[in-house]
């Protein structure tokens, strides 16, 4: 009879633990932290496009993407200021490397798409002061109430020629020699005048999705280069744009595999612009 119960206490122990194994197997995983939902590309320029260390094929713009666990809106004041290494950039050397984000305008990402945004950015030293790249911070300086009660309006044509990705040739151009001379190629249509359509619509569409005042595009003199125009915005909000409309240049000539450069003269020739 001893033996018998002794039995029966093990059997009893052994279904109860497997009931608590199959208890434990069976219970969802508990989340220590929120889902993260919103993707933040913080956007800024290091101040070195055209200088002697870039050139003009190297463009002055850097971006790196934040997460969030909630959407945060679009007030620049709602996301936080952030850190990157300047040493690698060229703004802050190796022994006192940090330089500090802080958002100024938000847009809607339009490669992304919603809930996700673009977060364009000045740059300060540690010390709280505007970095010396920081050119927006001069001119916020100056926007008085006086100044903004003027309401000024700007615009800004901005110029670009698209390039092929690793050999800097003018894109569309033939292999070897030139295209024919200036002429049809100025507001052209046609496969034998324009170069590049597909880049330039898709840039345009991404600065209207973004909220960006883009007024228009057009091919330019020179095939493989066009022109996009920003405004009338007030000054700030020409500076701001005008950042984001070619940070959204550079990031599609990713997916095109073509790069756009701002250099005036990029091909020798008889080429207006």
């Amino acid at each position: 009879q001893i033996a018998t119960m002794a039995t029966m206490s093990l059997r009893s122990g052994i279904a109860l633990k497997t009931k608590k194994a199959a208890s434990i197997r069976s219970r969802k995983p508990v989340s220590i932290c929120n889902a993260l939902v919103q993707k933040a590309e913080y956007i800024w320029a290091d101040g070195q496009e055209g200088m002697p260390i870039k050139g003009m094929i190297f463009n002055e713009l850097r971006s790196k993407t934040k997460t969030f666990d909630k959407e945060m809106g679009m007030d620049a004041s709602a996301y936080p200021d952030w850190s990157y290494d300047g040493s690698s950039t060229g703004q802050a050397e190796g022994n006192n490397s940090d330089c500090i984000l802080r958002p100024a305008r938000v847009v809607p990402d339009p490669i992304r798409g919603a809930p996700h945004v673009l977060v364009m950015c000045e740059v300060f030293s540690p010390d709280g002061e505007p970095h010396p790249s920081n050119t927006r911070a001069k001119l916020r300086e100056v926007m008085t109430p006086e100044v903004v009660e003027e309401d000024c309006w700007f615009g800004f044509e901005q110029e670009y020629t698209m390039l092929q990705k690793g050999t800097g040739k003018v894109y569309g151009w033939p292999k070897d020699g030139y295209p024919a001379p200036q002429g049809p190629f100025y507001c052209g249509v046609g496969a034998e005048e324009v170069y590049g359509r597909p880049l330039a619509e898709a840039h345009l569409e991404a600065c209207m999705k973004a909220g960006l005042n883009i007024s228009g595009i057009n091919a330019e003199v020179m095939p493989g280069q066009w022109e996009y125009q920003i405004g009338p915005v007030g000054p700030l909000e020409l500076g701001d744009e005008t950042h984001l409309s070619r940070w959204l240049l550079h990031r599609l000539g990713e997916d095109f595999g073509i790069v756009c450069t701002f250099h005036p003269k990029p091909a020798k020739g008889d080429w207006n612009g």
